[in-house]
């Protein structure tokens, strides 16, 4: 069997990856081994470690990057901590194939540990375009993997154009998009445990820090729910990731928690969260799943600030500027339009393109010899 280690992270990579990481763990020859490291592990958070634990998952080691202050010199030092743990693991784990997601700075750890220790790195997400320090991660990670997973035809011509040779590159769709709406968590259930009206308008608010940005975090999440007051309509906020200038976010979103109208999580099962996605009116923030999920459920979003600068989108994002009048302005419209915008068919780059399969035949087939490893040799 070949051995794949995976490295998870977050609530939304470890979501993305779950129908991949599921058909690895079942496949008969391939052995799935998880390395759970940074928010997965921080209580503020959500914890959602259970959540992988709850899905069936065995859990190989855990890496505390001692997550606790959300600041930008805690997001450098944590990348030390994961890269001494990572060492620590896959030397005991022994994998031949190192699996990586996205543009994290545990990601990022993975890659330079597996590069050093000479295993293989198939790297997912690569040539992926963004207006924050996760597109200098992402393309540091690509510098370090073997083999590059594009999810567009655009995002390998990038991976192309830095230098990395034609073979290493494979367009093979985008993640997670492969959820049925049988399969999700659906109306019924969700509003009853939110309470919710679903003859009314619902707005589903999703918005991260930016790490250059990250002293005006608070501000900036304030500008958001100012225009959220204004609407006055049933909403689902969520928490924001564990970067620089959560921890300041956070203190801003718990002060809205005396309104009604809002209900305020720290996390939610992938398949619960696409449901959300589903039911609501119009997503606010400034997520990745506005460009690359929302399509699915053809979910018009006010796409906030910086953080997605430059990314392939669809027809369904309205950029704005963090203005709380401007937020307002542009979720009114919608929420005006709500059932025209809903029965439309919104173009996207973002498509399920046999996705999982296509990385299963990668791990598979992939050849493990020099040639794969020495990067820069001729």
């Amino acid at each position: 069997m070949r051995k794949i280690v995976y490295i998870t992270g977050t609530r939304a990579e470890y979501g993305v990856m779950h129908s991949i990481l599921k058909a690895i763990k079942d496949h008969p020859k391939l052995k799935l081994s998880l390395v759970v490291t940074g928010m997965h592990l921080s209580k503020r958070l959500g914890y959602t470690i259970d959540e992988i634990k709850k899905d069936g998952f065995k859990i190989d080691a855990i890496v505390d990057a001692q997550i606790k202050k959300m600041d930008n010199y805690e997001m450098a030092q944590s990348m030390g901590f994961c890269i001494v743990g990572i060492t620590k693991s896959l030397r005991k784990l022994k994998p031949d194939i190192l699996l990586l997601e996205g543009d994290r700075g545990e990601t990022l750890a993975g890659a330079i540990v597996g590069a050093h220790l000479n295993i293989p790195i198939v790297h997912i997400s690569g040539g992926d375009i963004s207006g924050s320090i996760d597109n200098s991660i992402r393309k540091a990670i690509t510098n370090f993997a073997h083999i590059h997973l594009a999810n567009t035809p655009e995002s390998a011509r990038r991976i192309l154009k830095i230098g990395e040779q034609p073979w290493r590159i494979k367009m093979v769709g985008a993640l997670g998009l492969d959820y049925k709406l049988k399969d999700l968590i659906l109306a019924k259930e969700l509003t009853s445990a939110l309470a919710f009206d679903l003859k009314k308008p619902i707005i589903l608010v999703v918005q991260h820090s930016v790490t250059g940005e990250s002293k005006c975090a608070g501000p900036q999440i304030k500008k958001t729910l100012d225009a959220i007051l204004q609407l006055k309509q049933q909403t689902i906020l969520f928490y924001p990731n564990a970067d620089a200038g959560s921890r300041e976010m956070i203190k801003v979103i718990e002060k809205y928690r005396k309104h009604n109208f809002i209900k305020i999580l720290k996390s939610l099962p992938r398949r619960e969260f696409l449901g959300l996605m589903a039911m609501s009116d119009v997503m606010v923030g400034n997520s990745s799943a506005g460009l690359v999920e929302a399509p699915m459920f053809n979910l018009m979003v006010v796409n906030i600030g910086s953080r997605q600068q430059a990314r392939e989108r669809g027809k369904n994002i309205i950029d704005v500027g963090y203005d709380t009048k401007k937020i307002y302005q542009t979720a009114l419209k919608i929420l005006s339009n709500r059932k025209k915008y809903k029965a439309q068919k919104i173009k996207t780059p973002y498509r399920d393109a046999d996705t999982t399969k296509k990385v299963i035949e990668v791990l598979l087939k992939l050849k493990i010899n020099p040639k794969l490893l020495n990067k820069y040799g001729r």
